[in-house]
């Protein structure tokens, strides 16, 4: 089995995702934590998402930023005063960085799922956008005519259904992947979603053995922190295919 990089036609698809851009360089969730992420040549991204007050969709992991003492709550900040806090709007980081990369969305909470999706619709983007969530009604019912892959992201303790039904009930509304943590993926499980079409991702994974065994098990998306880290074991799993 080949091993190729998002674009290739040949072989297996690999998906590498820079987990909140170079966060370990630069602030993470930035423009500049994005573009040095880029530049290591991955084509891959991941970021988490809010609406601002203003309706704007803004780039950040959690609810507040921070400023010495001051915690500013996202959703009730414009996104211009966000973006003194270094929070970046969704349409800035592809008016800056293009879109010739795939880009994985946590995305906060459900009312920003609509408005990000158009973000991405405007500028050419869909296709290459990961919609991740942790609630099945939440990205299917927002399906509709988008070109957008959905990915169910949640804890395998979680799912309340055996996992076999859980991997039919998400091909059947079209979720693309289902998203654990590395810890909670096997072979086994690995090759029971890919029977019903869906793809195997698995976040936090950021040791060198833990890039190299998910790789081997066949899981078909990582995270990680560490960008030169997760080209480095993409290049070495695609030299031994």
């Amino acid at each position: 089995m080949n091993l190729s990089f998002p674009g290739s036609d040949v072989g297996r698809c690999v998906y590498g995702f820079a987990h909140r851009g170079a966060r370990l360089e630069a602030p993470e969730n930035t423009i500049d934590a994005f573009s040095r992420a880029l530049s290591y040549g991955l084509a891959g991204l991941e970021t988490d998402c809010w609406l601002s007050a203003d309706a704007e969709v803004v780039c950040v992991h959690d609810a507040h930023v921070r400023r010495g003492l001051r915690r500013i709550s996202v959703r009730r900040t414009a996104a211009d005063e966000l973006a003194e806090f270094g929070v970046p709007r969704l349409a800035d980081v592809y008016a800056k960085l293009g879109t010739d990369f795939h880009l994985s969305i946590d995305a906060k909470h459900s009312e920003v799922i609509a408005p990000l999706l158009a973000v991405a619709e405007e500028v050419g983007a869909s296709e290459r956008l990961w919609l991740c969530h942790p609630q099945v009604e939440a990205i299917s019912g927002n399906r509709g005519a988008t070109r957008a892959n959905f990915v169910h992201s949640r804890r395998r303790s979680s799912i309340d259904v055996p996992l076999e039904r859980h991997a039919f009930n998400l091909a059947a509304v079209g979720i693309r992947a289902m998203n654990f943590h590395h810890t909670e993926w096997t072979s086994g499980l690995v090759s029971l979603f890919h029977r019903f079409g869906v793809l195997a991702f698995a976040w936090d994974v950021q040791e060198e053995r833990h890039l190299a065994a998910m790789l081997a098990i066949g899981v078909d998306g990582l995270y990680c922190d560490r960008p030169e880290r997760l080209r480095l074991a993409l290049d070495a799993a695609a030299t031994r295919t």
